[in-house]
């Protein structure tokens, strides 16, 4: 399980075709040249069952320039210290808490969306999400945007 949530840096050249294009697909949503999910899948030439298998896992990679911004969604237990746990390993990135919302726990959970501003000091951002999804009572973490 471990293995379905690391990340990678690869080379353009080394990313399969469909997922190119899910990125396009993305891209095309995002700038509201397609409006819908079928228009922009038919301009980028991939089917929707493509489009929705991957697009959550693959986003264009952005260097830790100031400006950047990581928003992500978690599921986390209603446990004291926990959240405390969560915002002290961004700390210790040198994330940037621009935002964070966490709703009322149901049935001992809750969930928590942080939009994280990059900066040139930040540490590794992948490592830092790592390190958050270790933690015990992390049921999932998953990138929404990154900007």
């Amino acid at each position: 399980m471990a293995e379905d949530n690391q990340y990678y840096v690869v080379r353009n050249k080394a990313v399969p075709d469909v997922l190119l294009k899910v990125v396009e697909a993305k891209r095309l949503l995002a700038s509201e040249r397609a409006c819908s999910v079928q228009e922009a899948t038919d301009r980028a030439g991939i089917s929707r069952s493509s489009f929705y298998k991957y697009k959550d896992d693959i986003f264009p990679f952005h260097d830790n320039a100031r400006g950047r911004t990581i928003t992500f969604v978690m599921q986390m237990d209603d446990v004291p210290g926990l959240l405390s746990a969560v915002l002290k390993i961004i700390a210790e990135y040198n994330g940037n808490i621009l935002t964070i919302n966490q709703t009322i726990p149901i049935n001992g959970v809750a969930s928590l969306t942080l939009s994280i501003d990059v900066l040139p000091i930040t540490g590794d951002t992948s490592s830092m999400l790592e390190g958050i999804e270790q933690l015990e009572g992390i049921h999932y973490l998953k990138i929404l945007g990154r900007e």
